[in-house]
């Protein structure tokens, strides 16, 4: 963005003033876990009373989000799987990627839990318990961020899932693959923000959690106008100037559900 527009955004958020080429919407591709917890319901308001932008969200897993961004079909990718991240800004598809927030998985089970994930001491284990005792898992399968998550810790804990007769991708959403995990009951892998608004939990607990390699951080990237002309630069960039602020780390620090914070804000001061 040139200096100079990038100043009148800024101008222009400060003064709660909207410009005449900010009075339109900008499409976010984002992943099916900032749509599903709500965190999405609560901040896209705060951010269109301070700047008119409207953000029309796209919720998909992070693989097929950064190719809808790749295609040009979103000015913004909002997403959870820094490595792809990084590839998708150095393959000159991005501009700059920023961190914005984190959480964490969790491993999610039957109460019972019949691989006895509460005992490993650490999440490749609970995940090799699983496999060693043939448990019921139910992955999303869709290229997500939650599952290259999940898949590294399969390679973790040296199994190869794929095709066993206990493991099965959904090729969905977090929710949908939650509410598949409820009904057989399975063991399934999810970020913890999806976990705390899923209402249709049944015999689903966590059964694991608190592993450092469960750590989950989040990154937003404006798409890149050198690829895609028709991308709204300074739009794209008033919202990603906004996550990172300070008044964009409060909205999201700020949500919660039944009293428990769902997001951290960590964006770079």
């Amino acid at each position: 963005m040139k200096l100079m527009q990038r100043l009148a955004v800024s101008a222009a958020l400060c003064l709660g003033a909207l410009p005449a080429w900010a009075e339109t919407f900008i499409t976010v591709a984002s992943t099916t876990s900032t749509e599903n917890s709500g965190l999405f319901g609560h901040i896209l308001p705060i951010f269109k009373d301070k700047t008119g932008i409207e953000v029309r969200v796209v919720a998909q897993g992070t693989g097929q989000a950064l190719e809808t961004a790749a295609r040009g079909d979103a000015d913004v990718v909002f997403v959870h799987a820094k490595a792809r991240e990084e590839a998708f800004v150095k393959d000159g598809w991005g501009v700059q990627r920023f961190d914005v927030m984190y959480n964490d998985f969790v491993l999610v089970g039957p109460s019972d839990d019949p691989a006895g994930t509460r005992a490993a001491p650490s999440a490749p284990a609970a995940f090799k318990a699983v496999a060693d005792k043939g448990a019921a898992f139910a992955s999303r399968g869709d290229d997500s961020g939650t599952h290259v998550a999940e898949k590294n810790l399969w390679k973790a804990a040296g199994v190869d899932p794929v095709g066993q007769s206990w493991y099965m991708e959904t090729g969905s959403g977090m929710g949908a693959t939650l509410n598949t995990a409820a009904q057989v009951p399975a063991y399934a892998l999810t970020d913890r923000g999806t976990w705390l608004s899923f209402q249709n939990r049944g015999p689903l607990e966590i059964t694991f959690q608190g592993d450092k390699v469960l750590f989950n951080q989040y990154g937003v990237i404006l798409v890149n106008p050198a690829k895609h002309p028709h991308v709204k630069v300074a739009e794209g960039q008033a919202f990603i100037d906004w996550l990172i602020s300070d008044e964009g780390q409060a909205a999201i620090n700020g949500y919660k559900v039944n009293g428990e914070q769902l997001f951290f804000g960590n964006a770079a001061k």
